[in-house]
């Protein structure tokens, strides 16, 4: 294969995957488990049997071998498994981010994750001054913090309580699909990671 098809070919096919889950998020609030397991087995299936190289994006085009192509997985679900329980996302959000692990591997994972978590903030943001949430939004974040500071000075710890309110729902596989095709870009272009 060319040297330059392959790793658009792997591109296509992980965009399009993440075009689908946006879509299905978006529509239903969902991402339907059939398609985080085909893709994960996408990305492991190409780990494990194209010849070895630096990865499914990267030059020289190769795959990282089936371990490491499962350690993106578990990455991609650790990363977000915080969240989940915190029920500050949904569990189809965090497979989908395991699904990124098993094409990216595990060092590419944590800077996509990175850029996921930025693009869903800026998203939150947008959302919420679109829906005219900002001020209900900055209100719960300033009583959560004011709570965190007044618990901690009182020695009882400084956890953060969840907001009184809440203040509108995101369908997170648009930040995760942005933060990972923004990674690709990134990659693409040779920009260092955001990691060290």
């Amino acid at each position: 294969m060319n040297a330059n098809l392959a790793p658009l070919s792997a591109a296509l096919l992980l965009g399009a995957l993440l075009a689908a889950a946006v879509w299905h998020d978006v529509r239903s609030r969902r991402i339907p488990n059939r398609l985080v397991l085909l893709g994960a087995l996408a990305g492991l299936a190409l780990h494990a049997l194209a010849p070895a190289g630096a990865g499914l994006f990267r030059a020289p085009f190769g795959g990282l071998g089936a371990l490491a192509g499962l350690a993106g997985l578990g990455a991609g679900l650790a990363v977000l498994l915080p969240m989940y329980l915190l029920r500050a996302m949904g569990a189809g959000d965090v497979k989908l981010m395991a699904m990124v692990g098993a094409f990216l591997g595990p060092r590419a994972l944590l800077d996509a994750a990175l850029w996921s978590l930025l693009a869903g903030g800026a998203l939150a943001l947008l959302a919420a001054l679109c829906s005219g949430r900002l001020l209900a939004l900055l209100a719960n974040a300033y009583q959560m913090m004011l709570h965190a500071l007044v618990r901690t000075l009182a020695g009882a710890g400084g956890g953060i309580d969840a907001p009184a309110a809440a203040s509108g729902k995101l369908p997170y596989a648009i930040a995760i699909a942005c933060g990972t095709l923004l990674h690709l870009l990134l990659s693409y272009l040779r920009v260092p990671s955001l990691l060290p």
